[in-house]
């Protein structure tokens, strides 16, 4: 651990706080519908998409219709993306000439892309056409990512309407998020990209001498615009295979630094949007400070584990830090930042290789995801997740002590706490239910490629990565094959959408609520008691439920490495 290392640290959390209020700002214009001064331009684009679609968006609805109209809209994407696969090699843009994608493999991606996910179980540069990229792939980058932000513009709602049957309308949400906040700061980050030497173009590929003499072909492409989306998006799924370690996907230091920010900088400012949204700006940053509180102390783990390298290399006399799997244009530190960064959201990009971090490091990724990816997490997705615990933190504290559990104003009853255990339960169940299953038949057993803790610890992430909509690869799991692709991409669905639907139940029984003025009897929700109950509540429920699975993965990874021992 380095000074340098906690520099980068230090400023990344500095400048990401910095910018909580001003992009905050901005979501809150988009909630409230008002006018921004992108209108001047692309307002007249706006209205034309609702004249054409017959979306008249004025008109409010009600959690069971806003429920329905997003999930029509994401399994046409399903099934408009399956087809564009599957018929690959017959469409134009495709200048390497690549067939068709398979059916379990066109069936994976095609939920994952939608799911938000962008779980990857193939070489993006060896499948994907050129036209699959934009118009499969970068395409649901943008829709998936104003999905999640319309659902929690649909919770704020609740929490700030009384008496009210309705949440908003899911088509004019989608359509102003995408085209006044994802498209035009895309365009800008593209823009950057390609000013720093990310590649967007649509040849296929380019041939160049090296230095030792030999000639080499590139994989080229549209880059730039899909990198932009895939982190602004917490999107994650990378043009190469190699993602954000690719030099043509992230070229140096400063885009490293950008790429981290624009991961975590949506999903910050919707916590100051929900403090706005209920009127009261200190409830935003009480969730604000719980998220960090909880991103600081496991980025802090991941350094430390990294920097001090695994126990086996100092049992051999291998001094030093763990450098196995990681770029050295950004080492460790940065490393190690942006495994956090990019698992506390749900991004999934990468610039290292999780299966090769320590036993210890590679944990906290993997618990990142398990705690429900709330630590800031995916946009919209992170906030509305983070909301579900609040729920259950404040109908616990008003058990504690003999108080009315009240969050924001509005009463919180059975109703409310029942779905957002439903909600909440769906990631152990889905993810330690199929990890079980994949850990004990033959077909899942010869996915890992490493035995003992670690190659469960393949399986385990796999699941977990799916389920919380991630897409990170812990690498080391041959994952292109009819049962993994099947069963990861249930997962992904289970894990989007079936917490949707209970969070968006909750945001039409609470808009439906009248205000409770607080008093005496109201436990308070701004201040450090607040916070460090939030804090506590995630890491208990997390830690309860997926102990057990650590224990037997990087817990005795890390065991059996102390005693000198492998698999």
């Amino acid at each position: 651990m380095t000074i340098q290392g906690w520099t980068l640290i230090l400023a990344f959390v500095a400048i990401l706080l910095a910018l909580a209020k001003p992009v905050g700002l901005w979501l809150f214009a988009l909630y409230e519908g008002r006018r921004t001064p992108l209108h001047l331009v692309l307002g007249p684009v706006e209205r034309a998409f609702y004249r054409l679609s017959g979306v008249d968006p004025s008109a409010e609805q009600g959690w069971r219709r806003y429920a329905v109209h997003m999930l029509l809209f994401n399994l046409a994407g399903v099934f408009f993306t399956y087809a564009l696969l599957r018929t690959q090699a017959l469409l134009p843009l495709n200048p390497g000439g690549l067939p068709a994608v398979n059916e379990h493999l066109s069936f994976n991606t095609a939920i994952s892309f939608v799911a938000n996910t962008n779980w990857q179980s193939y070489g993006g540069e060896a499948t994907m056409s050129n036209l699959s990229q934009m118009l499969a792939l970068t395409i649901h980058n943008f829709l998936s990512a104003a999905t999640g932000i319309a659902l929690a513009f649909a919770l704020f709602r609740g929490f700030a309407r009384a008496g009210k049957g309705t949440i908003g309308n899911f088509w004019a949400d989608l359509t102003r998020v995408t085209l006044y906040l994802l498209l035009p700061v895309s365009v800008v980050y593209a823009l950057f990209l390609v000013a720093s030497g990310v590649p967007q173009t649509l040849a296929g590929s380019a041939v160049v001498d090296t230095l030792e003499g030999a000639r080499q072909t590139l994989t080229l492409g549209p880059v730039a615009s899909q990198e932009a989306i895939k982190m602004l998006g917490t999107n994650g799924g990378g043009f190469f295979n190699a993602n954000s370690a690719h030099p043509f996907e992230n070229p140096n230091a400063l885009t490293n630094f950008i790429q981290m920010l624009s991961i975590f900088v949506l999903g910050t400012g919707l916590t100051w949007t929900f403090g706005r949204a209920v009127g009261n700006p200190r409830q935003g940053w009480a969730i604000l400070a719980a998220m960090m509180i909880l991103f600081v102390a496991g980025t802090t783990v991941t350094y430390w584990a990294e920097a001090a390298g695994t126990p086996l290399a100092h049992h051999l006399g291998i001094a030093g830090g763990n450098m196995e799997g990681k770029e050295v244009r950004f080492g460790i530190a940065a490393s190690a930042l942006f495994a956090t960064v990019t698992t506390a959201a749900s991004c999934g990009a990468v610039n290292a290789m999780h299966d090769s971090f320590t036993a210890l490091g590679g944990m906290i990724p993997l618990f990142n995801m398990q705690l429900g990816e709330v630590v800031i997490g995916g946009v919209g997705a992170g906030i509305y997740g983070f909301l579900l615990f609040a729920i259950l933190a404040v109908f616990v504290a008003g058990l504690m002590v003999g108080r009315t559990p009240e969050y924001v104003g509005k009463k919180i009853e059975a109703r409310e706490v029942k779905l957002a255990v439903l909600a909440i339960a769906v990631l152990p169940l889905v993810i330690l239910g199929l990890t079980a299953l994949s850990s004990v038949a033959a077909p899942g057993l010869a996915g890992p490629l490493n035995k003992g803790p670690h190659g469960f610890s393949e399986i385990l992430y796999a699941f977990t990565s799916a389920v919380a909509n991630n897409g990170s690869a812990f690498a080391g799991l041959t994952a292109a094959t009819p049962w993994y692709d099947g069963l990861l991409g249930v997962a992904m669905w289970l894990g989007r959408f079936f917490v949707i639907v209970p969070m968006l139940a909750i945001a039409g029984s609470l808009a439906a609520k009248k205000v409770v003025p607080a008093s005496t009897g109201s436990f308070p929700t701004t201040g450090g008691l607040w916070v460090g109950l939030l804090v506590g509540i995630i890491l208990i429920l997390g830690g309860l439920t997926f102990l057990p699975g650590l224990a037997l993965g990087p817990i005795a990874d890390h065991l059996a490495m102390i005693r000198a021992h492998t698999f």
